[in-house]
């Protein structure tokens, strides 16, 4: 029995290991995107400077934007890992005030991919509206 849970610790242990890793890949990949004005228009943030609580405003616009189809799997895995760094920022804020502030920029790395898939949709959508009235004329 011990054995069986040492084996499941060390699973659970190694897929978070990796998930983050995923995670994080996909959030620097994104870093190196420039956001284009619609988005700033539609959010109406000004400048690149998104914060850690614009996430959740974010991937509610996303969702309302026609889906392309290949990002979906991107925005839940980077929406579970936004919700492990609040959980570990607010465990590590009274304690380890550097984790803490680690997790809140990972948060706004998080805010900025929401807003890199936005614009990413609203291009999707427009490309969709041009290609519809093209069929049409």
């Amino acid at each position: 029995m011990i054995i069986a849970a040492l084996i499941f610790v060390f699973s659970i242990a190694a897929f978070l290991q990796f998930f983050i890793w995923h995670c994080r890949s996909i959030l620097a990949s994104s870093r190196r995107v420039e956001l284009s004005d619609r988005v700033r228009e539609v959010t109406g943030i000004q400048g690149g400077s998104f914060g850690a609580e614009d996430f959740s405003r974010l991937v509610q616009l996303v969702r309302l934007c026609p889906e392309r189809g290949d990002d979906q799997g991107e925005i839940r895995a980077v929406g579970t890992y936004y919700n492990l760094l609040d959980f570990f920022g607010r465990m590590a804020r009274p304690a380890i005030p550097s984790v803490a502030a680690w997790a809140e920029q990972e948060r706004v790395n998080c805010s900025y991919f929401a807003a890199v898939a936005l614009d990413r949709r609203i291009s999707y959508s427009r490309d969709l509206f041009t290609q519809q009235v093209a069929d049409r004329l």
